[in-house]
C-alpha cells in the first residue's frame, strides 16, 4: 500500500510588513528589506543546445534547481524563500528559453524542451544529480524532467504544478491568464487576481510593495509560445508511477490557476509522494508565507 502525507498549514503573517492601527485606519507600509540574495546574485551565461541560457546561484552545499513558472524570469523568485533555501543548499534559478535573458534559439517551445533545457544546464554546469524544485509552469517541466532524467533528481518538489493532458484540472482562469501574459497593455495587477485569493489581497492591500520588482522582460511573442507549450503538453500522468525520487507536492487551498485537484492527482500516482497543503493559500504561496514554505521544503530535502 502507499503511504502518503497530507498536512494543512495555517499562516497569518506576512513577512517584511508592518501593519500600523491607528485613528484614521488600519495602514500597511513597508519594511525596508536589505538586498535580497536574488539581487545580489551575479547573473552568468552558459551555452546549452541552441541557446545561452542565464541563471544565478546562491548558497552553498548540495545542488537545488528552481525552475520557474510560465512567463515568469528568475528575478520573480520570492527573495525570503530563496534566502532560506541557500542557507542549507546551492540554489540555481535561471530563465527558460526565450525568457529574460536567456536566448529563444531555433527549436520549438515544448515542455519536454524545457525539460531538456535544464538537463543541459546542469551538464553544462558540472551538475550530475541535483534537487529540483518547479513552480506551476515551472512543476510541469519538473515532472517532465524526473520522467526523462530520473537519475539526474535526487528529491522533486511540486508546487502548483499539474500531471498535463486530459487528465489536469484546469479553469477559464488559466487560459485568460496566458492570453493577458502575453499582452504588454494588461497592467501587472491582473496578474495578482490569479496569484492571490480575494480575500487575502483585502486583508493585505498594499502586499504588492513587497512583491519581487521584475528585472528582465520577455517579448509578449516568446510568451505566447511559451503559454502555446503549456496548453499542448500532453503530459505524463502514464509515467508518475514509475517516478521513484522522494517527492513533495505542495499547493494552495484556494489556487485557482492550478486548483488543489491537481495536487491530488499528482499525489495518487506518485508513490510514497508527500501532499502539502496551505490553508488560505493562492498560486502565490512563495509570496504569501515565504518562511513556512521554505521549512517544509528544507525538512522535505
Amino acid at each position: 500500500m502507499r503511504k502518503q502525507m497530507c498536512i494543512i498549514f495555517s499562516a497569518v503573517l506576512i513577512p517584511g510588513l508592518l501593519v500600523v492601527s491607528g485613528c484614521g485606519g488600519t495602514e500597511t507600509k513597508t519594511v525596508s528589506p536589505k538586498k535580497s540574495v536574488v539581487d545580489i546574485a551575479r547573473t552568468r551565461k552558459v551555452q546549452v543546445d541552441d541557446i545561452e541560457m542565464a541563471y544565478k546561484s546562491t548558497g552553498k552545499g548540495y545542488p537545488l534547481m528552481m525552475i520557474m513558472g510560465f512567463s515568469g524570469t528568475m528575478d520573480l523568485w520570492d527573495p525570503q524563500f530563496v534566502e532560506e533555501l541557500a542557507s542549507k543548499y546551492r540554489v540555481i534559478m535561471f530563465d527558460n528559453r526565450g525568457m529574460g535573458e536567456t536566448t529563444a534559439g531555433s527549436k520549438e517551445f515544448t515542455i519536454a524542451r524545457f525539460a531538456e533545457d535544464t538537463a543541459g544546464l546542469m551538464k553544462a554546469l558540472g551538475i550530475g544529480k541535483a534537487h529540483v524544485l518547479g513552480w506551476s509552469m515551472g512543476g510541469d517541466v519538473a515532472l517532465e524532467f524526473v520522467v526523462r532524467y530520473q537519475q539526474m533528481v535526487e528529491k522533486l518538489v511540486v508546487y502548483a504544478g499539474d500531471c498535463g493532458g486530459t487528465q489536469r484540472v484546469m479553469t477559464p482562469e488559466v487560459t485568460r491568464e496566458i492570453k493577458e501574459m502575453a499582452n504588454p497593455s494588461v497592467p501587472p495587477e491582473e496578474a495578482f487576481k490569479v496569484l492571490f485569493p480575494e480575500e487575502w489581497m483585502k486583508a493585505h492591500p498594499d502586499f504588492y510593495k513587497s512583491f519581487p520588482r521584475p528585472k528582465e522582460t520577455s517579448s509578449p511573442e516568446n510568451v505566447e509560445r511559451q503559454g502555446t507549450a503549456y496548453l499542448a503538453w500532453t503530459g505524463v500522468f502514464d509515467q508518475l508511477p514509475e517516478v521513484t525520487s522522494p517527492t513533495l507536492i505542495a499547493t494552495g487551498t484556494e489556487d485557482i490557476s492550478t486548483p488543489t485537484e491537481n495536487a491530488m492527482i499528482l499525489t495518487e500516482r506518485i508513490p510514497g509522494s508527500w501532499l502539502v497543503r496551505y490553508k488560505g493559500a493562492g498560486h502565490g504561496l512563495m509570496y504569501q508565507y515565504p518562511e513556512e514554505f521554505a521549512k517544509t521544503v528544507l525538512n522535505f530535502l
